[in-house]
């Protein structure tokens, strides 16, 4: 089996395998990579990932995030890249301001809030 790049937030017990892009298909059996966002320890790399009972929940523990948790990165070569979470808010659905480049490398995942009516964010900027 081809291996997948992995998030992994160890103190939340979460850790997913990443496709390549965000619809229904992909983020029903992972979490998924948005295209024409950053690279691993590039730019802003964004993720998608269900927090909910009726698929992979992977991100369901997400809520529970604190300021300066590691979240760890690995590439297809298991290669790791060390995020610090500095981050966490929600947002509009229509909100993709969140998907930018904001000049720095970071790592930007997104969940549904627990109603699903909002999203939550997470961002945790490369330790270098």
């Amino acid at each position: 089996m081809r291996e997948n790049p992995v998030v992994e937030i160890a103190d939340l017990n979460i850790k997913a395998p990443i496709l390549e892009g965000t619809d229904n298909d992909i983020l029903s059996k992972a979490a998924g990579h948005f295209p024409e966002t950053g690279d691993f320890g590039k730019e802003n790399y964004c993720i998608a990932g269900h927090s909910s009972t009726l698929y992979k929940e992977y991100f369901n523990n997400l809520k529970d995030v604190e300021f300066g948790m590691t979240i760890r990165l690995y590439d297809k070569d298991k290669k790791s890249y060390l995020y610090a979470v500095t981050e966490s808010f929600i947002v509009e659905p229509n909100e993709t301001w969140v998907l930018d480049d904001f000049g720095d490398n970071r790592i930007t995942i997104i969940t549904c809030t627990d109603d699903g009516t909002q999203r939550q964010v997470v961002v945790g900027i490369l330790k270098e």
